[in-house]
C-alpha cells in the first residue's frame, strides 16, 4: 500500500513539474496562452434600424443619434412623395461596461420621451470558454407627451407610461453576415379601446449583410404574436443601407413604421408595404469618446 501511495505521489509531482516546465518553455519562446476574445462589429451600431442590435458601445463612449423619417410615398407629388412631412427622434446612448449601456431619447411622434438599459450576460467570443452567440436583455420605458384627449376628466400620469422587455439572441456568422432574434413584450398602461390588450407579445428578426468595406445591407422585422388589434395596424418591416464615413454611420432606409421607439413601431405601425405606405428616412450616428478606454 505504501508503495502505491509513493508511486501516485511520484506521478503527481512528475506531471506538475512537466506542466510547469512546458509553461516556462512557452514563456521563453515568447508564446502566450490562448486568450478569450470577444467578437466585435456584428453590427456597426447598437441599433439595426428600429430595433436594438446585439452590439454594445465601448465603455466611456457616447453615441449621439438622429433618426429622421418622412411621410409615406403613396401621397404622391402633392406632398413630394412624403418629403414635405417629417418626424424625428434624437437620442444619447452611453457605454458603461463592455456589456452594459443605457440611453435616453425624445421623439416628435406623440412627443414621447424614452429610456432604456441593455445588458449582455453572454457575448459571442472565441478562445477558452468561448460562446457561439450573444445573449442580451433590454428593458425600456416610454412617456407620452401629448396633451390629454379629455382634460376635463381625472387623468393620471401613469396612463402616459408604457414599458417593454426584450431578449436578443444573435450571432455573427462571418465577417459579412450577422443574424439575431428578438422576442419582445410591450405593456401599455392605457389602451385606446377596452377590447385592446395591455400586453403585446412579438418576435423580431434583424440582420446585416456586408456589401463592401464601408457599406452593408440591414433589416429588421417584427411579427406580432399576441395582442395585434383586428384592424388598422400591421407588422413593421424596415430595410436599410449602412454607410460608414469615419466616426459616422449614415443609414438610408425605407419602412412602414412611423414611430422610432419600441412602443411606437411595434404596436402602432399603420402603413402597408403592398399599398406603398412606406416612408423614406435616414439615421445618423456619431460617437464621442468621453473617457479614455481601458485595454482588454
Amino acid at each position: 500500500m505504501m508503495q502505491s501511495k509513493l508511486f501516485a505521489l511520484f506521478l503527481f509531482l512528475f506531471f506538475s513539474v512537466g506542466v510547469q516546465a512546458q509553461d516556462d518553455l512557452l514563456s521563453l519562446l515568447g508564446e502566450e496562452k490562448p486568450k478569450k476574445e470577444r467578437i466585435k462589429y456584428a453590427f456597426k451600431s447598437p441599433r439595426v434600424i428600429n430595433a436594438h442590435s446585439m452590439e454594445f458601445l465601448n465603455p466611456g463612449t457616447m453615441d449621439f443619434r438622429i433618426l429622421h423619417r418622412f411621410g409615406t410615398l403613396d401621397q404622391g407629388y402633392k406632398n413630394f412623395f412624403g418629403l414635405d412631412q417629417a418626424s424625428m427622434r434624437m437620442s444619447f446612448d452611453f457605454g458603461l461596461l463592455h456589456n452594459l449601456m443605457v440611453g435616453v431619447g425624445r421623439s416628435t411622434f406623440k412627443k414621447e420621451v424614452d429610456a432604456f438599459i441593455k445588458y449582455a450576460p453572454i457575448r459571442q467570443s472565441k478562445g477558452p470558454r468561448s460562446s457561439p452567440v450573444t445573449l442580451a436583455f433590454v428593458s425600456g420605458i416610454t412617456v407620452d407627451g401629448l396633451p390629454w384627449a379629455d382634460p376635463t376628466r381625472q387623468n393620471y400620469f401613469s396612463s402616459r407610461l408604457a414599458f417593454y422587455n426584450q431578449a436578443i439572441l444573435g450571432r455573427k456568422f462571418s465577417e459579412g453576415f450577422t443574424l439575431q432574434l428578438m422576442p419582445t413584450m410591450v405593456h401599455k398602461n392605457l389602451v385606446q379601446a377596452a377590447s385592446d390588450p395591455n400586453d403585446i407579445y412579438a418576435l423580431g428578426v434583424g440582420g446585416r449583410l456586408k456589401l463592401s468595406k464601408r457599406m452593408a445591407l440591414t433589416w429588421d422585422y417584427t411579427h406580432i404574436l399576441v395582442g395585434m388589434p383586428e384592424t388598422g395596424f400591421y407588422n413593421p418591416l424596415s430595410i436599410g443601407l449602412d454607410i460608414e464615413t469615419g466616426g459616422h454611420v449614415f443609414q438610408l432606409h425605407v419602412t412602414n413604421a412611423t414611430g422610432m421607439n419600441e412602443r411606437a413601431y411595434i404596436t402602432e405601425t399603420t402603413g402597408q408595404w403592398g399599398k406603398g405606405q412606406v416612408r423614406f428616412g435616414f439615421n445618423l450616428s456619431r460617437t464621442f469618446q468621453l473617457k479614455k478606454p481601458k485595454l482588454d
